[in-house]
């Protein structure tokens, strides 16, 4: 591991890469440029950015209506936002599976102060569930680039979700959309995490090694499709399995995990994350802790799981 940066950073400087090769990318926001990182772009290529305003239902239609010219959008706005424009990611996007990119940023519980009410913790629940959508949630600077040169590489609808709070940058290590990523080889339990958490579940690892327990992290980046063999072939290895994400227990990485291992076998089975609550306003480490989402309250939770 080397610097900190946020995930949405290196989305705004993933877009000015791809902008000097691909003249078809063109960047939407919603009033939105120099939080989401698109500010980036918009210096670089100011004839393909384009202002939506608070609006982001015309956000994604003026997106859609692009795309339908052969161009390739990219829409940013604040995670939070995906419930107010969902009839149009919907219907207008992923209904006739237009080729439309959503890369949303200030996911999860670490806007700190912002407060619950832009805590984004549904996200990937709504867009999971919509067909043809490729959801995404890289875990740091370097594998956020490899995402979005990705996405442009789908036929489709591609939902990246990112987040405001600097994170470890990892070594480098192998991205293909679909697949997941062993970060840490263990015997006695799996940690499928994906994102922010990813960092907290590795050091999370690293306590229970000092209380004796050899534990397997795996980077789920790729929520859908998840990569089913390797949640089997780990669970086969693995008698405890744990899912650990920044999200809603409801409809998220859990959940996703919980589907493929339905009717496998008997096993210990554990989701943390966000339980049935909104947010709260607090210092971003505050509120993790609060919601038990710290290194220490994960291996403890890990550690008591029968």
């Amino acid at each position: 591991m080397s610097e900190k940066k946020a995930t949405r950073v290196a989305y705004g400087e993933a877009l000015v890469e791809l902008g000097q090769t691909n003249e078809k990318i063109v960047v939407l926001d919603a009033d939105l440029a120099s939080a989401t990182m698109t500010k980036y772009f918009k210096d670089a290529y100011p004839d393909r950015h384009f202002e939506c305003g608070i609006a982001e239902a015309d956000l994604i239609d003026l997106g859609v209506g692009m795309s339908t010219m052969g161009l390739t959008p990219f829409c940013s706005t604040f995670a939070v936002f995906a419930g107010r424009c969902f009839e149009q990611i919907r219907n207008s996007v992923c209904y006739p599976h237009n080729n439309v990119k959503l890369a949303f940023t200030h996911a999860g519980l670490t806007v700190g102060e912002d407060g619950g009410s832009h805590q984004s913790i549904e996200d990937v629940a709504l867009m999971r569930v919509l067909p043809g959508m490729t959801v995404i949630v890289p875990c740091d600077a370097n594998e956020t680039r490899k995402a979005v040169l990705a996405a442009v590489e789908i036929d489709g609808p591609v939902y990246l979700r990112l987040a405001r709070l600097p994170t470890a940058v990892f070594d480098d290590m192998p991205f293909i959309v679909g697949k997941g990523h062993v970060m840490r080889e263990g015997k006695d339990a799996v940690i499928f995490t994906c994102g922010t958490m990813v960092e907290v579940s590795l050091d999370a690892a690293k306590l229970l090694a000092e209380q004796g327990m050899d534990v397997t992290v795996v980077n789920m980046h790729t929520l859908k499709p998840l990569d089913e063999e390797l949640v089997l072939e780990y669970v086969q290895k693995c008698n405890k399995v744990f899912t650990v994400e920044e999200h809603s227990i409801i409809g998220g990485l859990g959940d996703a995990v919980a589907s493929v291992l339905v009717g496998k076998g008997a096993f210990t089975f554990r989701k943390i994350g966000v339980e049935d609550r909104f947010g709260q306003s607090g210092k971003p480490m505050d509120v993790l802790r609060e919601y038990g989402l710290c290194a220490d309250q994960v291996a403890a939770k890990i550690l008591a799981a029968k």
